[in-house]
């Protein structure tokens, strides 16, 4: 069965509230078995619109990733989101 990845660009604008989202996806990215391959660090933007945080985590399956999002522990760290940046998340299954 291919991996699920979960891809993420965002731009953070108040990192403090980012950080109660941040502590707040722990239980839910266990729960799923997510592996955290990249989160923010350095980067090239080589074509289209950038951010300046990019996130790629592994899942064992789309539908483990698909499920982690729709989570009611995943939800309820994305409300401590709100405000805190723009975020562009994509869902895709691996080769």
């Amino acid at each position: 069965m291919p991996k699920g990845y979960w891809i993420a660009h965002v731009t953070v604008t108040d990192p403090e509230q980012y950080q109660h989202y941040a502590s707040g996806t722990r239980e839910a990215f266990q729960k799923y078995g997510a592996n955290i391959l990249a989160r923010g660090g350095a980067f090239h933007q080589m074509e289209g619109d950038g951010h300046p945080r990019n996130v790629v985590i592994e899942f064992p399956s789309l539908q483990a990733a698909v499920d982690c999002y729709n989570s009611p522990e995943y939800q309820a760290a994305k409300k401590k989101r709100e405000g805190a940046g723009i975020a562009s998340i994509v869902l895709v299954e691996g080769v």
